[in-house]
C-alpha cells in the first residue's frame, strides 16, 4: 500500500512539474507580436484619413497577420464585423437549404446566387482587412479581390430583384435589357474600384472615392429599380410581407453608402476613432444588416410571389441567370488580375527609382 501511495505521489509531482512548464512552452510557441505603429511610420499608401495610430508594421511573417485578428489595431473591428457576418450567412445558407429545394426547384436558384454572392463578398472583405497590411503588393491583391466581391454581390442583388420582386408592367418595359445593363454596371463597378485603388499614389482621395462610389451607385440604382417600382405602385393597405424588409434594405444601404463615402466620425474626432468608431466600421455593420434584410425579403418573395415569377420567367431563365453570375465573377476576376499586373509594374518602377 505504501509503495502504491508513493508511486501515485510521484506521478502527481511529475504532472505538476509538467503543468508548470505550460506557460513557458506557450510563450516559446507563440510568435512575438510587434507593437502597432503611428501613421508616420507606415507609407502614405496605407494611411487612412484622420486615423493616427493602430497601424500594423509591414513585411512581417504571414503568421503575424493571421494572428493579428486577435490583436488590438485599427483593422480589428473591420475584420470581425464581416467575419461575424460571414458566419451568420453560412448559418442562413444552411437554414435555407433545409427549407428550400435548391436541387429540384430552379426558381430557387436566384436566391442561392444572392446568398453565395453575399458569402463571397464578406469572405473577400475579411481577407483584405486581415492580410492587406503585409506589403503594397498584398494590399493591391487582396483589396482588388475585395472589389470583385462587391461587384459580384451587386449582380447577386439584381438577380433576386429582377426575378422575384419585379412587377409585370416593369418587366414588359425593361425585361430584355435589364440583366445585360446590370452585368455591364457590375464590371464597371469592379473596374472603377480597382482603378481608384491603383491610382491611390497619384490621385487625391476625393477623386479616388468618386471613381469608386460613382459606378457602384449607378449599379445600385439600376439594381433596386424593380423594388422601388413595386413599392411605389403597390396600393396602400395591400398585404406585402416583404415590403418592410425591402424598405429596411434600402435604408441600410443608403446609410452605409454615406459612411463609406464620408469619414464623418474621424473628421470630427481625429485620432479618437483609431481603434473603434471609424466610419468604415459603421459601413461594415450597416452593409451586413442591409444584406440580411435583403436575403429575408428575397426569401419572402420567393415563397409568396411564385405565381407572378413563374408566369414571367421561363423554365430556363433561372439557369441562365446562374450561368451569367459565373461569367460576371470570372470577368471581374480578369479585371482584378489586369489591374494587379499594372500595379505590380508600378511598384517595380518605383523600386528601381529608389
Amino acid at each position: 500500500m505504501t509503495t502504491i501511495a508513493m508511486d501515485r505521489i510521484g506521478r502527481l509531482f511529475i504532472s505538476l512539474q509538467q503543468i508548470k512548464q505550460v506557460p513557458r512552452m506557450l510563450a516559446e510557441a507563440a510568435p512575438s507580436v510587434p507593437n502597432t505603429v503611428r501613421d508616420t511610420e507606415v507609407p502614405q499608401f496605407f494611411r487612412e484619413r484622420f486615423v493616427r495610430t493602430g497601424y500594423r508594421p509591414l513585411h512581417q511573417r504571414w503568421r503575424y497577420y493571421f494572428l493579428s485578428a486577435f490583436q488590438r489595431h485599427n483593422e480589428t473591428v473591420n475584420i470581425w464585423t464581416h467575419l461575424l457576418a460571414l458566419l451568420v450567412l453560412l448559418v442562413k445558407l444552411r437554414q435555407a437549404a433545409e427549407m428550400v429545394d435548391f436541387a429540384g426547384d430552379r426558381h430557387s436558384w436566384p436566391l442561392l446566387v444572392l446568398i453565395v454572392s453575399a458569402i463571397n463578398y464578406t469572405a473577400f472583405s475579411v481577407v483584405a482587412h486581415l492580410l492587406g497590411s503585409k506589403s503594397e503588393l498584398c494590399h493591391y491583391t487582396f483589396f482588388f479581390f475585395d472589389y470583385v466581391g462587391v461587384a459580384q454581390y451587386q449582380y447577386g442583388s439584381v438577380v433576386v430583384h429582377y426575378y422575384y420582386a419585379v412587377e409585370e408592367d416593369f418587366y414588359s418595359r425593361v425585361g430584355r435589357v435589364f440583366i445585360p445593363v446590370a452585368v455591364l454596371l457590375s464590371w464597371c463597378s469592379c473596374l472603377g474600384c480597382c482603378y481608384g485603388k491603383y491610382r491611390n499614389h497619384s490621385l487625391p482621395t476625393w477623386v479616388r472615392k468618386v471613381g469608386q462610389v460613382t459606378p457602384s451607385s449607378l449599379a445600385y440604382m439600376w439594381d433596386i429599380s424593380p423594388v422601388l417600382h413595386r413599392l411605389l405602385s403597390t396600393p396602400a393597405g395591400q398585404d406585402d410581407p416583404a415590403a418592410v424588409y425591402h424598405l429596411g434594405h434600402i435604408g441600410f444601404f443608403i446609410s452605409c453608402a454615406f459612411f463609406f463615402a464620408f469619414p464623418v466620425l474621424e473628421r470630427i474626432f481625429p485620432g479618437r476613432c483609431d481603434i473603434l468608431g471609424q466610419s468604415h466600421q459603421l459601413f461594415h455593420v450597416l452593409l451586413s444588416c442591409c444584406t440580411m434584410f435583403q436575403i429575408h425579403a428575397a426569401h419572402l418573395d420567393y415563397v409568396g410571389r411564385r405565381e407572378v415569377y413563374e408566369r414571367l420567367h421561363g423554365r430556363g431563365d433561372a439557369a441562365l441567370l446562374a450561368a451569367v453570375y459565373v461569367l460576371t465573377l470570372l470577368v471581374c476576376l480578369l479585371i482584378a488580375a489586369f489591374m494587379l499586373w499594372k500595379a505590380k509594374r508600378l511598384l517595380d518602377r518605383q523600386a528601381k527609382l529608389k
